[in-house]
């Protein structure tokens, strides 16, 4: 199993419309996916290590695959459309890496 973490850096003046990402962005993701996508989870940031600090993400989606294969093989042919969509909810940078799920 692997894991896509989508990771949107905090910066100054973010904006980062989670009610646009959650009911439009992702279900349009999850569909375009298909079978391959095994499940997602989102975290919203709160804080740095220190509390009351500025989260060094907004926010992260981790993507579930079988494979980068599988994973690599759902994207492709979807990834004008989604890369598209990412102005209508953030000005950030995403940070994205692809991991081994160990435990």
């Amino acid at each position: 199993m692997i894991r896509v973490s989508v990771m949107y850096a905090n910066r100054k003046h973010p904006r980062f419309d989670m009610t646009y990402y959650l009911t439009r962005h992702l279900p349009m993701v999850a569909t375009l996916l298909g079978s391959a996508l095994k499940g997602a989870t989102v975290d919203e940031g709160l804080s740095g290590a220190a509390p009351g600090s500025v989260p060094p993400y907004l926010m992260m989606t981790h993507l579930m695959f079988e494979s980068v294969e599988a994973y690599r093989a759902a994207l492709e042919p979807h990834l004008q459309v989604i890369y598209g969509d990412i102005p209508e909810f953030t000005n950030c940078q995403a940070v994205m890496q692809v991991s081994t799920v160990r435990g």
